[in-house]
């Protein structure tokens, strides 16, 4: 026998341990550690992935292990491409990531890019969106003498840019696609390449398909407010514009919304359209603000 030589535990020792000797190998299990669904990122105009650097920086401190894309297309100026054009790169690049998440993903999608998203729920028949966070969107579309409106159409003004937009030659820009005149309702109507077909305002052989497909969304959280500076008016993050008057009409009174032409309606009775105004954030700010991150995003990244 070998001599291995040590300290002998007296028998009243060995008698004390034995029960936890006799305890099953899986009786102290390894901290588990929660497994957070994949996050994809979309830009808005004239954005790049850079922008979202802050945003990225609170998911990993909040959610740790969580896989954040945050698509690289269309950056800057290819930002004013015409949005069916988008539609179709950010779809062929999400696909594959919602493919291997079969528990389903997060989209969170800035000012244009929530327009980007919202179409990509429409036209994606097996999508596995759990939550859509529209960050700061015009969802209803924009009316309002901006900054890049001004670069980008530095002679006209938003009472007439109609004359542009709602031209075929227009709506080769993406701004075009969600312009929305409210003193030309005819004219945006029959014109609008985009917006009024997500919305189901003109009739088109998809719309039953795209609604059913929207309707697969778990969650819509809409974010906003007043200090925007960019959406106009900043009631269209939540589905609010504009009448003939200029008065804004929030969602419930919207046509859209009444006709529950794409959704919303169903959306809002099953409880799955969450709003979170947040004042004094401007337009540049909302995916770096770490309050608004902590209110609006971080409670719906599942």
């Amino acid at each position: 026998m070998l001599g291995l030589r040590g300290p002998r535990l007296p028998s009243a020792g060995i008698l004390l341990l034995l029960p936890f000797l006799l305890l099953p190998s899986h009786a102290a299990p390894a901290p588990h550690r929660a497994s957070y669904k994949p996050v994809i990122v979309v830009h808005g105009l004239f954005d790049s992935s850079y922008s979202f650097r802050h945003l990225l920086e609170y998911i990993n401190e909040t959610h740790p292990g969580t896989v954040v894309t945050v698509l690289d297309l269309f950056d800057g100026r290819e930002s004013l491409r015409p949005l069916w054009e988008q539609v179709q790169g950010f779809r062929e690049a999400v696909a594959p990531i919602m493919a291997k998440a079969p528990q389903g993903v997060h989209l969170i999608c800035y000012s244009q890019g929530g327009l980007v998203c919202r179409a990509l729920l429409s036209v994606m028949d097996e999508h596995n969106v759990d939550s859509f966070i529209s960050l700061s969107s015009p969802q209803m579309g924009q009316y309002g003498d901006t900054d890049y409106l001004k670069w980008l159409f530095p002679t006209s003004m938003r009472s007439n840019l109609y004359r542009i937009c709602y031209s075929p030659w227009g709506q080769e820009f993406s701004i075009c696609n969600y312009w929305h005149d409210p003193h030309h309702d005819d004219l945006y109507l029959n014109a609008s390449s985009f917006l009024a077909l997500i919305n189901g305002e003109r009739d088109h052989p998809n719309a039953t398909a795209w609604r059913k497909n929207f309707l697969r969304v778990g969650y819509l959280v809409l974010i906003g407010g007043p200090d925007d500076g960019v959406i106009t008016p900043w009631q269209s993050s939540f589905f609010g514009f504009y009448d003939a008057n200029e008065t804004v009409l929030e969602m419930e009174e919207q046509l859209v919304y009444l006709r529950d032409s794409f959704g919303l309606k169903t959306l809002l009775a099953r409880g799955a359209i969450v709003r979170c105004p947040m004042a004094g954030i401007a337009h540049t700010a909302w995916h770096s603000n770490r309050t608004l991150y902590e209110t609006c995003i971080e409670p719906w990244l599942s």
